[in-house]
């Protein structure tokens, strides 16, 4: 098991967090959408945030569970807690710095927003950081780690051309094109490589340490 010991309190108090924000982002959408529960779970799984904090939700309810004997199990690996943290942080950097202002949610809105950009993660940063053994993290995971987000956006490009509707600006073949929107896509698949590396690097400047 690539866990330090006493992590299970950790992840219990992560895991009602995390499944509350996805509550409550489900709730103000289903609000927005007049209570149309198939239309709401239709554009709620379009997000790639809604999706990746449904992984950290699940990961963190599968650990808080988990049993010594199950110590190799897909959640309890490295590499995996490792992916799901850059996944997750890649959803906080790109929202902090190229989305948020493009929309002003108030209330409940604004909490569920918060929550799911910037608390989650920060929990699974902090998680990763202080919990997660790394010593078995090798630079060639970071290609394998891109499978996640690069089926993503075919999903949401397949699924653009037969609804013509895209979920995030810099992907949104209507507006910018195919050249550009695609461009973009490399570019934040780029980022998402360069912070595994960037993960990896510090995991064994920390193990030399």
């Amino acid at each position: 098991m690539d866990l330090k010991e006493n992590f299970r309190p950790f992840v219990i108090c992560a895991a009602l967090v995390v499944w509350f924000s996805l509550a409550l982002q489900f709730r103000v959408s289903l609000q927005l959408l007049n209570n149309d529960y198939p239309a709401t779970l239709k554009v709620f799984l379009s997000y790639f945030t809604v999706i990746t904090n449904i992984i950290v939700a699940i990961c963190f309810t599968r650990l808080s569970f988990i049993k010594r004997a199950e110590a190799r199990s897909l959640f309890t690996q490295a590499s995996t807690l490792t992916a799901i943290t850059i996944y997750i942080v890649v959803v906080g950097l790109i929202y902090n710095i190229a989305l948020r202002g493009l929309a002003s949610p108030v209330g409940w809105a604004r909490l569920a927003d918060e929550l799911l950009h910037v608390i989650s993660p920060l929990i699974v940063l902090f998680f990763w950081i202080f919990f997660v053994k790394k010593s078995t993290l090798q630079y060639r995971q970071a290609i394998t780690w891109l499978a996640y987000p690069l089926l993503y956006v075919i999903f949401i490009v397949v699924r653009g051309y037969l609804i013509n509707k895209y979920p995030y600006p810099f992907i949104d073949v209507v507006q910018l094109g195919y050249p550009k929107a695609i461009l973009n896509a490399i570019v934040i698949l780029f980022i998402f490589w360069l912070l595994s590396l960037l993960l990896i690097l510090i995991s064994k400047k920390t193990v030399k340490v």
